[in-house]
């Protein structure tokens, strides 16, 4: 008998997945951590010594000097799914993932609606591409995450000096949005999850101020004001202040994020909505690949979100064994 083949989970942030690795633990499965931020692997190897491969790799990472493996991780990807090994979150839900500008232009495919937004390469065309949706605006780092690099610009005056003074994020791949700024009715935005490409949970995440920071694994309040369990990320935790609460999307809503999860290939990850308090309308502007739980996920969303996590990983990459043993 050969030992199993371990189940690898592949990440740049070495915090956020700590209750993942407890929950894998705590069902006695081998698995190994790959660190993204220093890494090679054989073209020339037609087999991985992995039962499945979790991709977690941040598309934020060059904020924290981790760049190198964002461009480096499509190609690791790509090598995996040619040697047939079974990847969550593969090379198509990267790329997806790594580009808002994709995003965007799938969800006009899509005919989901969202915020109208003008695609930039150089921080000279902002002035001209905000002009014509009107102020104000938010500029955002085409690559980026958790609200990384995000801007509000509420007069041309502003956006003209910042693009003139070189204050404008471009992000790493020198591209950006200029989207029209979205007030939130009831001045909260809605998180939904899915597992496996379904609906897993939703919340509901109440805005102080101007942050742009959602990551709902750093909440550190229920809507009540209760504090919740910061076990995700003592790093990062607390960063906002912000409330949470369970949400129940309408099943509309449910449907249309399944089927942008769907045409992403993300299996594991999140999009989030807004409902415009101008006229009601609700628009889609974010997707997640990376998309942490939210914190003390029990007292939340009434489970535990990370080991759900943990038996689709495992019961994923016994499918894959299973298949490969058949030659299926």
């Amino acid at each position: 008998m050969t030992a199993p083949r371990p189940i690898a989970v592949y990440h740049e942030h070495q915090e956020w997945f700590r209750p993942l690795f407890a929950a894998l633990d705590a069902r006695g499965v081998p698995y190994v951590r790959i660190d993204a931020r220093s890494h090679q692997y054989d073209p020339a190897r037609d087999e991985a010594p992995y039962s499945l491969v979790f991709n977690r790799m941040s598309p934020s990472a060059y904020r924290r000097g981790n760049g190198q493996g964002i461009f480096y991780t499509l190609g690791f990807l790509a090598h995996l799914e040619r040697t047939g090994t079974r990847v969550v979150n593969g090379s198509r839900a990267f790329a997806f993932e790594s580009s808002k500008a994709t995003q965007l232009s799938v969800f006009h495919s899509l005919g989901v609606p969202c915020p109208r937004t003008r695609i930039i390469n150089s921080p000279s065309e902002a002035p001209g591409a905000a002009a014509t949706l009107g102020y104000p605006v938010v500029v955002k780092p085409n690559i980026g995450g958790s609200g990384a690099g995000i801007a509000r610009y509420d007069r041309a005056s502003d956006l003209e000096a910042a693009a003139a003074g070189g204050h404008l994020d471009m992000g790493l791949d020198q591209t950006a949005l200029v989207q029209e700024f979205i007030p939130a009715r009831g001045g909260s935005i809605t998180r939904v999850e899915v597992l496996g490409g379904k609906f897993l949970y939703a919340i509901e995440i109440f805005m102080t101020g101007e942050t742009f920071n959602l990551c709902p694994g750093h909440i550190c309040q229920t809507a009540d004001g209760a504090p919740l369990a910061r076990g995700i990320c003592p790093a990062d935790a607390p960063k906002t202040g912000l409330k949470v609460a369970a949400a129940h999307p309408p099943a509309d809503a449910v449907a249309t994020v399944e089927r942008i999860m769907a045409t992403a290939g993300i299996e594991v990850g999140g999009v989030e909505f807004i409902v415009d308090d101008r006229d009601g309308c609700r628009l889609y502007y974010d997707v997640n690949a990376l998309s942490n739980y939210v914190a003390d996920a029990p007292r939340v969303v009434g489970f535990d979100a990370y080991g759900r996590l943990a038996d689709f990983l495992i019961a994923e990459s016994r499918n894959g064994v299973r298949q490969k043993a058949t030659g299926a």
